[in-house]
């Protein structure tokens, strides 16, 4: 490869290389060549890009520029796609590139949420993620990659960011380079020379319904338009030139918004009544409830979380290959971790289920413990997973995880009422439950927030177009009134009660899912 620096003596051990691109945009002409370059060598399909230019304007006329930024994967020396992929599909290779092998992939969609900076798409032949690999397969052979041998201003340059020899080094350490949300502590190994800051900053650019060459589609502008609707909640801005004084986008290539629809809400839905019911039977048998050794809670909490399993190979790409989870695992991906909670819950459940059908009531409480542990996980263990999503923002909140356990009290308490009837102990606990629900998902919006993407999201949530469905759907009817009805001590009120607070803890976490989403990452 082109700058590479003079080959190892006989005697030098080979020198492992850090490839990396460096990408010059006073250059750049906004040609696509690189784009259509990329296309062609991978075969990437129509509508997905693996590399792509986006064109923002600046200025009123006639005093008006426009800007180029080239957008794809940086390859990251801290790639946090790599670390939540729960087979192993994507992986650091010794010479820094972040390499994909889509025979493993399971279409779980979790590297698009992990990657900061949209690089990643589902192939819509193959269904798998796919990505930038640096052109892996021209770099063995000591070639270039396609879009740097083909760009017409060598705007683009590969190389070895470890040898000061090669033109990547000496560029970087020449000249004032910037790298995209260097917050996120990726370490992106994509540097740019002479970038508009709009260009590579989704927020500071205005999008419009309709651009260069073509439209955005409805769901993808909704979004994009929520995700700035919520400044004219506040202040009045600086200057009434403030879209023209920051850009708005001339051209942009489409990309997935959501990648996680209505299953993963309902998801944390089930997986929430689930632990929720087995809390509530785990725990009102250490304290010597008698309902508790039955088995409608149990049976309850193995239906849901036979459900939860379900709903989560569904919403593979590649559910036919959902057992790779187990065989061929990442252990530092949460989504295995999630897959092996769930499968010990489940199977301490069944053996709950088969023990207390037999008649070893005294057994129960020696199985009460672990089972209560397992609840835990399950109901928590999500919140680590949604964690390891760093490419939203909104998601990294520490209130996830006391969330997820009181929404799972808060199930359990329901459906204990709706089948064991109004008992003070677990009328109790579901007040209880509401409050602190109600608190935290109130302290989500108001708490400080580090940085705009998560403020933007949790404005949305409370002050954006789902705002009537958050105060009237989840505040009003699916905390304040349930709490009301079953106060009352009415069992046909109380009953009524727990199906509002079910259908609240729903609209809430389908609300929540769609937030993370909603901020543009490119």
């Amino acid at each position: 490869m082109q700058g590479s620096g003079r080959p190892p003596g006989p005697t030098e051990a080979p020198r492992r290389v850090r490839y990396g691109f460096v990408i010059d945009q006073t250059r750049c002409i906004g040609c696509h060549a690189c784009t259509v370059a990329c296309k062609e060598e991978n075969g990437v399909p129509l509508g997905a890009f693996r590399t792509w230019v986006k064109y923002v304007e600046k200025g009123e006329y006639p005093h008006t520029r426009r800007h180029f930024a080239v957008l794809r994967c940086n390859h990251c020396d801290n790639a946090p796609c790599v670390t939540i992929c729960p087979t192993v599909a994507l992986y650091r290779r010794p010479d820094g590139i972040v390499d994909f092998d889509g025979r493993r992939c399971i279409g779980c969609k979790s590297c698009l949420q992990a990657c900061p900076y949209d690089a990643l798409y589902i192939d819509p032949d193959t269904h798998t993620a796919a990505k930038c690999h640096f052109c892996a397969h021209r770099v063995e052979k000591g070639l270039e990659p396609a879009c740097v041998i083909v760009c017409p201003e060598r705007a683009i340059l590969a190389g070895d960011l470890d040898d000061p020899a090669s033109e990547v080094a000496q560029v970087i350490a020449r000249e004032p380079v910037t790298v995209r949300k260097p917050e996120q502590g990726t370490r992106p190994k994509l540097f740019y020379v002479g970038a508009d800051h709009a260009t590579l900053v989704p927020q500071l650019a205005e999008t419009r319904g309709a651009h260069l060459w073509g439209q955005r589609p409805g769901e993808i502008l909704s979004l994009a338009r929520m995700a700035t609707g919520w400044k004219t909640n506040g202040p009045a801005p600086a200057t009434p030139k403030a879209a023209e004084a920051l850009g708005q986008v001339a051209y942009d290539a489409p990309h997935e918004e959501r990648p996680w629809g209505w299953r993963v809400s309902a998801y944390l839905w089930t997986k929430s009544i689930a632990a929720g019911a087995a809390l509530v039977a785990a725990l009102g048998t250490l304290w010597g409830w008698p309902e508790a050794g039955g088995r409608r809670l149990p049976l309850l909490a193995l239906v849901f979380v036979l459900l939860t399993s379900v709903l989560l190979v569904v919403d593979l790409k590649r559910p036919d290959r959902f057992l790779y989870v187990l065989s061929k695992g990442n252990p530092r991906s949460w989504l295995v971790w999630g897959a092996w909670i769930l499968m010990a819950f489940g199977a301490v459940t069944a053996l709950w289920i088969l023990v207390a059908a037999g008649g070893g009531g005294r057994v129960l409480p020696l199985l009460a413990v672990p089972w209560l542990a397992l609840a835990l996980g399950a109901a928590g263990y999500s919140a680590f997973l949604f964690a390891q999503a760093e490419g939203r923002d909104f998601w990294q909140s520490p209130l996830v995880l006391p969330h997820l356990l009181a929404a799972s009290v808060v199930a359990g308490c329901a459906v204990a009422h709706l089948a064991y009837g109004p008992a003070q102990a677990v009328r109790g606990f579901l007040v209880l439950g509401l409050g602190v629900h109600l608190f935290l998902i109130l302290a989500e919006r108001f708490v400080h927030h580090p940085n705009l993407d998560a403020l933007m999201a949790a404005r949305l949530l409370t002050g954006g177009a789902w705002r009537g469905r958050f105060w009237g759907g989840v505040v009003v009817l699916g905390t304040l009134l349930p709490a009301l009805l079953v106060l009352t001590g009415s069992a046909v009120l109380g009953g009524l009660g727990s199906l509002l607070a079910l259908g609240g803890l729903y609209v809430y976490e389908d609300l929540w899912v769609r937030a993370g989403q909603a901020v543009p990452l490119s």
